[in-house]
Parts: structure tokens; sequence; C-alpha cells
């Protein structure tokens, strides 16, 4: 990403709605880089913010502080948006970096908060989809996390994990 994008980016504020404790938060800022006056377009994997993704296109607005508040999301990236948490005790356990460094392979940007033993993936149209829902199940199957697909689209339901 050029310099000059990252020195640009601004804090988007995302409200969440919270069931039975999760998520573990009420509200999530994600960076975004201004793309209008009131758009700007997500520039980091959301951890908690549903139906969302990297580079996806957001109307914002400021509130009565000053921060900028999503409003809603104009449109679709095409990239998808899944969260994996590792199982304790278990083979990832304590080990995003392992998480990530499987999927790296497979064209998939990821990242893991330890804060909440979690990682996220961002999955663009352009990574093998479905090595990326076959290690996922494999994983599910094998005890090694759960696994939410928060963000995905049509490419993503029609391909067959392998």
């Amino acid at each position: 990403m050029p310099e000059d994008e990252v020195n640009d980016r601004v804090r988007v504020v995302f409200q969440l709605e919270q069931n039975d404790g999760w998520p573990p938060v009420a509200s999530e800022g994600l960076w975004a880089i201004p793309v209008a006056a009131d758009l700007v377009r997500i520039d980091n994997v959301p951890w908690f913010v549903r139906d969302l993704s990297l580079n996806d296109i957001v109307r914002t607005r400021t509130d009565a502080r000053g921060a900028l508040e999503a409003v809603e999301k104009v449109s679709w990236s095409g990239n998808c948006t899944v969260r994996i948490i590792p199982y304790e005790p278990g083979r990832f356990s304590g080990d995003p970096q392992g998480v990530i460094d499987i999927f790296s392979p497979l064209g998939v940007r990821a990242e893991g908060i330890e804060q909440f033993g979690m990682i996220a993936l961002s999955v663009p149209s352009s990574a093998d989809i479905p090595g990326v829902k076959g290690l996922l199940i494999r994983g599910s199957e094998s005890d090694w996390w759960d696994y939410e697909e928060s963000c995905v689209g049509n490419a993503w339901a029609a391909s067959n994990p392998r």
C-alpha cells in the first residue's frame, strides 16, 4: 500500500449487536481510506462486524463527538471474511501465526488478535477458494478450530472444498 494511503487512513466505528455476550465488544473500529465526502474503503479485515470485508465501500457520518460512524455498506469488494477460533487445547492453541501460515499459500490475507484468540481471514476471489474451504472443514473436523463464514458470496457458496 502506498505510504500516502497509510497516512490518510481514518478510523470508522461500527456499532455491534451482542447476543449472549458475543461479540465481546459493543463496537469495532476499523481502518478505512476516504474515497468521497461520506464514503470510505475498509482497509483491514473485520473482527466482529458481520457482512463486511476488506475493501468494501461504506457510507459514514460524523457523530456528535466528531468520530466517523458507519451508516451502511454501499458496495461489496468481492472479498470474503472468515473468522477462526482455535480450540484450547489443540494443534493451534496459542499459535495464531501457525494458522495464518497454513492459509497464506492459498492466497489469503490473515490477521490474528491475541486478546480474543481469533484469526480473521480475507479471501479474495483470486484465492484458492476450494482449498480454503477444504482446510477450514478439515480443521473443524480435526478439532483444531471453529470457524464462521461472516461475509461470503456466490463464488464461495458454489465452490466445492478439496
